[in-house]
Formats: structure tokens, sequence, C-alpha cells
């Protein structure tokens, strides 16, 4: 490490190694990132994270906290620009958190994301041959401008206008911005005329200390193979004053086909609440990913990458191995987007999921798409797949299954769920993680109690953030 411009405390530890404090200056060659991002140095043996800085940048920073062991220091000046750094599109990213990579480029984004599958397959799944189970990391032509769902608090900056935008990293503070480099360009479009509406209309944006105003979110989604869009506000309250003037001007824009109101009038850092009322238009919009169309509540849950969700999907599928004969569990299938891509292979798809409204979409998309052989259960999958093995399935066919595709959220399958995936033994698993440490855990409990990993492919469905999804397809190591 160089000693120059480098102020260290004057005591040293016993075996020699130097004491960091807080506010201390030092220089760090970044030699590795962090599952969050963040950049890893050394100082004298201590490791030092540092966020915004990259992978082969020489940095200056000064000491923020020290831990036993490590310490986290903020980034002050670039002295030499790693040969992988980029200039960001958003010249909001360092502030607003959401794009952890954009100053990295999109080579090195894929090498890092492979790594932290690998990395976490290896130490917390116990796998030793990872190299030889992962496929080549499935990234993006264009990597930016890909979401089709943006969701904006509003608020009042310190001057006393209304402003919206995304929050800062690990706050709620708003950084004003209307747009979105990930976004479509709609979504900028939108928040003008939401902004303009307000402060013509006198109405007040939410504000949390006091839980007073109206307005919290806006929410935009947009149905890219469509063009549909969709604006959903958040109120505090059941009624947006003259919204009828909010409407015409709304419907100006072009694909407009869903204005709505979401009520929550909780004290709550949830953003949505059950609650919607139609203003205008249809209470849905489309989309299609492959030739499956799917309709698209506020409620939803819909992957925001379309051009990703079809590779993501079109993996699950193939290693499904479905031939037309098999039976086929999807757990936490939200609005039925796999399971429907799956039964267009299979015999029979039976999806669970715990939002009922998000089971009533699944049933209509079954419908639109006419799909009579997927039927929807709403419920938990750790609750309904062990009920219906007690209950010794329908006619023997749920009991035991060929083919189990989970999708669980970040934090994974419940313990429950899986010792009922071992015990319903079908040949294959289909497990789709969007948090590759969970995903580790789940495996090792499923290849302990007699299955093996056959393959995993990594999908970049969230190019300059550190978020990477996986599917992972299981074998039964002796199928009976």
């Amino acid at each position: 490490m160089g000693k120059k411009n480098t102020k260290r405390a004057a005591s040293r530890k016993d075996d020699g190694a130097w004491h960091f404090q807080k506010d201390d200056m030092l220089e760090l060659s970044i030699e590795d990132m962090g599952i969050d991002g963040e950049g890893i140095g050394k100082a004298d043996g201590v490791t030092f994270f540092v966020k915004d800085a990259v992978i082969g940048d020489r940095v200056r920073v000064k000491v923020m906290k020290m831990k036993k062991n490590y310490g986290y220091a903020r980034l002050t000046e670039i002295v030499e620009p790693s040969p992988y750094r980029v200039k960001p599109r958003c010249e909001c990213h360092r502030q607003c958190g959401g794009c952890q990579l954009q100053a990295l480029s999109y080579e090195k984004q894929l090498e890092f994301k492979e790594r932290k599958v690998r990395n976490n397959l290896s130490r917390i799944g116990g796998f030793d041959n990872v190299e030889a189970l992962m496929e080549p990391i499935l990234g993006m032509e264009e990597p930016f401008y890909y979401r089709n769902k943006a969701q904006f608090p509003v608020g009042r900056n310190k001057e006393g206008r209304i402003v919206a935008g995304f929050y800062a990293s690990r706050t709620h503070s708003i950084i004003p911005t209307r747009r979105c480099h990930l976004g479509d360009s709609v979504n900028e479009r939108v928040l003008e005329i939401v902004i303009g509406f307000m402060e013509r209309q006198g109405i007040e944006p939410y504000e949390e200390q006091s839980g007073t105003g109206l307005v919290r979110h806006v929410l935009v989604r947009k149905g890219f193979a469509t063009g549909e869009v969709m604006v959903c506000l958040v109120i505090n309250g059941r009624r947006l004053p003259v919204a009828e003037l909010l409407v015409d001007e709304l419907c100006k824009l072009d694909g407009m086909t869903s204005i709505m109101l979401n009520v929550n009038e909780k004290n709550t850092n949830v953003i949505l609440g059950e609650e919607l009322i139609l203003l205008w238009g249809k209470e849905y919009i489309t989309d299609t990913i492959g030739d499956i169309r799917y309709r698209i509540s506020p409620l939803s849950f819909y992957q925001v990458n379309p051009v990703q969700t079809k590779k993501l999907y079109e993996t699950a599928l193939e290693y499904a191995g479905l031939s037309g004969t098999e039976t086929v569990w999807d757990l936490y299938c939200g609005i039925g987007t796999i399971s429907l891509f799956l039964a267009r292979k299979a015999r029979r798809v039976y999806g669970v999921e715990v939002v009922e409204k998000a089971v009533e979409n699944a049933r209509d998309n079954a419908k639109i798409n006419g799909l009579s052989n997927a039927e929807f259960f709403v419920g938990k999958a750790e609750e309904v797949l062990p009920e219906f093995y007690a209950r010794g399935g329908r006619n023997g066919e749920m009991l035991h299954p060929d083919v189990i595709v989970v999708d669980p959220p970040r934090k994974g399958c419940d313990e429950r769920c899986l010792e009922t995936i071992v015990k319903m033994g079908p040949g294959r698993v289909v497990y789709v993680s969007c948090d590759s440490a969970t995903l580790a855990r789940d495996l090792k409990y499923l290849c302990g109690n007699g299955y093996e990993l056959v393959k995993a492919q990594a999908v970049d469905m969230f190019p300059q953030t550190v978020g990477i999804e996986v599917v992972c397809l299981l074998s039964k190591s002796h199928v009976e």
C-alpha cells in the first residue's frame, strides 16, 4: 500500500499491524468487489469496503467505521481509474443506490455476477464442481431502458417544490429525477403530467413524518410487446380531487390503457395498499412473453425485464424436460407466468400462490391463452403442498409429480416446503432464484436428501445492479 497522503493512528497492535480509526485517510488499490457491488481493498492486511469504487481503481478514501477485522470507507478521490471504469449515463447513480454497478463496464458486470453465483454455490452450497455445472451467463445486448415498471415516491424538496424520483440508498430522502436510464421514456412524461396537475390543483404530496398529504407514489407499468401503459397513483385517501382533469392529460399519451388509484392510508413502508379504484380504462394491461399473453394489474408480480424474462422462462422450460405426459407443480407461481409456459408442454400444471389477486390473474391468464390444463390454488406453498401430499393428492396424480418448479421470494423456500418436495420425489426439480445465497442454502438441503445438481444458468435480469437470477436443474439421484 502506498504511504503517500495517508493518515494513520499513532499506535500499533502488538502483532505489528496498524490501528485504523474513523476519519483516517488511506490510499487503496481495489482488488475485488463485494456482494453489494462495493469495492474491496486492503491496507496492511485490513480489508476495507468502499462504495462506488470498482475493481482496478486506485482510490483515496476516508475511514467511516471500523469493525474488529475490517472497515468501511468513503470514496473521496479516484487517483487512477480502473481500465474497467466507464462513464455512468445517470448523474444520480451514486446518490440513488439503484444502479450499484453503472460505473463498471458491462462485460465486467457479468463477470462479477457469475463469480458471485459460483462463490455462493461453492461456499454456502458446498458444491465442489461449480465451474463444470454453470453454463455461461446470459447477458443483454442493450443493458439499459429495460424495465417495464417504475415506482416513484412523491414529496417536497427543501425549497418547497413538489418532486418525484427515487429514494437515496438506505434512506427515505427523495433524489429528484424524472428520468431513469433503466426505465422506459414514458415514465418521464407521466411524471411531468402528474406533478404539473398536483401543482395547478394544490394537491399535496404525502409527508411521512406527519402522515398528511395525499399522493404517495406514482406507479407506471408498460407492456413492451403491446405498448399498453398503466398509471396508478398511490394515495393516502380514497378520492383524488378533479381526477378527470388528470385523466384527460394522461389519455394523450400513446398506449394509455389503464388509470387507477391505489389506497394506502397506513403509516407503513409498504408502497401499495390492497384496494384499487379504477379512474379510466381497464383494470389491467396486457403483455406477452413468447406466445403467452398475460394480464397485469398494479398488484401483480411480473418480471421487470421482458427481454431477459423470455430467456429465463425458456431455460426453466428446457430444464423441466417436458414431453406432454408430465404432471408439474409450480410453487410461488404469481400470475402464472412460468406455469403457462409449462402448461403448453405438460399434461397438467398446478400452481400455488399466496396472493389471492395473483391467483385470480393466473386463472384469467390461463383462459385468455386457451390453456385448460393449468389449475391454481391460493395459499402458502409450504402449507398447500404438504396438505395435498398428506391427503394423498387427487386421484393419485399429485402424489408423485414428475417435475416441481419453484420460484420463491428472496428469502428462499420454507424448509417445510423443501421437506415435502423430497417426500413427493419428483424426478426433476427446477429452482428459479433471485438470490443465489438462499438458492445455495436450499440446494444444499435438496442435494443432501436424494437430489443432485445437474446444471445452473445465470440470467442477467437487472443490468447495472447487483441483482442476478439463476435457474438450476436438480435430478433425483436414484429415480425409482
